[in-house]
């Protein structure tokens, strides 16, 4: 593997000086780009995409190849992981991800069992690929969604609902609740070290609905689990650590608990002032965030304002990694995120003195 000729965003994550504050975007390769609707277009279906190595690294390069950012993100999709646990993923149009098969009676739960990694092999071929395309520009990031998350899935059937299925089985049947997560963390284990070991520099678990829950129902059903897989996670090829972003969307509540889970960072969505936060968690963890996505759908001057806010907000010094609170809208123009890019670049320096 090449040397690394820009590791600001890892040192980020590590606390460690840096020259400016480094930037990336949650679906930074994604529909906004016209290249990667091409590439789409091209592989006939998003499942298409994922599944193939080559297209894989053709879209995760796009964003790299248009702006200035300090890292890439594997391109693939948290629902890989219950796809390859049998339950049958598909994508109906404008609906977004779908399952055949659900975890809603015990004798399916009891049946789930840790997939074979093979079945996986073509996301880490899209790591190692993707390593030697990248060259050493920047680092790569893997990632899973969080037991809490993937679970909403496969027990609801599909994404966007109210819950009530899954909370229901949490408060009747937490132990049959606990199994499907117990063996979800124990596989994400195995597919991010498996990611690690094929070349990604971070990783990254998106606990995309743990703000669904209760107060101590987040503690129980996705914390706790996303710890284990904290505490999981193995070094790369030469002992280093690997840093680990651990992101809950709606999760401003519990940053004091997130931050003693051992991660390196954690992930802000737009709701918490990043300076608060700061001052909530200390020096114990990297933040990275937190710009509400749909910001870029304004101006350029609107942009640039929020990036001083955010920036100011922080203050100086280092752990922070400049992100949106969530993925970049489908409807963003390219020039606007190129924007927000370049007022994150000029406006930092000052705070890194």
């Amino acid at each position: 593997m090449s040397t690394l000729k820009n590791d600001t965003f890892l040192r980020a994550l590590l606390r460690q000086p840096t020259e400016y504050t480094p930037v990336w975007m949650m679906r930074q390769a994604g529909r906004y780009l016209p290249e990667y609707r091409a590439s789409r277009k091209t592989a006939g279906s998003f499942l298409d995409l994922c599944k193939n190595p080559d297209f894989a690294t053709e879209v995760t390069m796009q964003p790299l190849d248009r702006y200035p950012l300090d890292a890439a993100i594997l391109f693939s999709d948290i629902l890989t992981v219950p796809d390859a646990m049998g339950l049958g993923l598909y994508f109906e149009e404008g609906e977004g991800p779908k399952f055949e098969r659900t975890l809603q009676q015990e004798a399916d739960i009891l049946k789930l069992t840790i997939p074979d990694m093979a079945s996986l092999q073509y996301v880490f071929d899209a790591v190692s690929q993707i390593r030697k395309t990248i060259d050493g520009r920047v680092p790569l990031i893997g990632f899973s969604g969080s037991p809490w998350t993937l679970a909403t899935y496969m027990v609801e059937g599909k994404g966007g609902t109210d819950f009530l299925t899954i909370k229901k089985m949490a408060y009747t049947r937490p132990d049959l609740l606990h199994r499907i997560l117990d063996i979800t963390a124990q596989t994400v284990i195995q597919y991010l070290n498996a990611q690690i070991a094929a070349g990604a520099q971070a990783v990254m678990i998106f606990d995309s609905w743990g703000g669904a829950l209760s107060h101590h129902a987040y503690t129980e059903f996705s914390l706790n689990y996303m710890q284990k897989i904290v505490n999981g996670l193995t070094r790369d090829a030469n002992g280093s650590i690997v840093p680990r972003i651990v992101f809950t969307k709606g999760g401003a509540l519990w940053l004091e608990a997130q931050a003693n889970i051992g991660a390196e960072a954690l992930g802000l969505d737009w709701t918490v002032d990043i300076g608060e936060a700061r001052k909530r968690v200390g020096d114990k963890v990297a933040l990275q965030g937190n710009m509400d996505p749909a910001i870029l759908l304004s101006t350029p001057e609107a942009i640039e304002k929020e990036v001083a806010s955010i920036l100011a907000s922080y203050g100086h010094g280092n752990g922070h990694v400049f992100n949106l609170g969530h993925g970049i809208t489908q409807w963003t123009p390219p020039e606007n995120a190129a924007a927000m890019i370049d007022a994150v670049k000029s406006q930092s320096k000052q705070y890194h003195q």
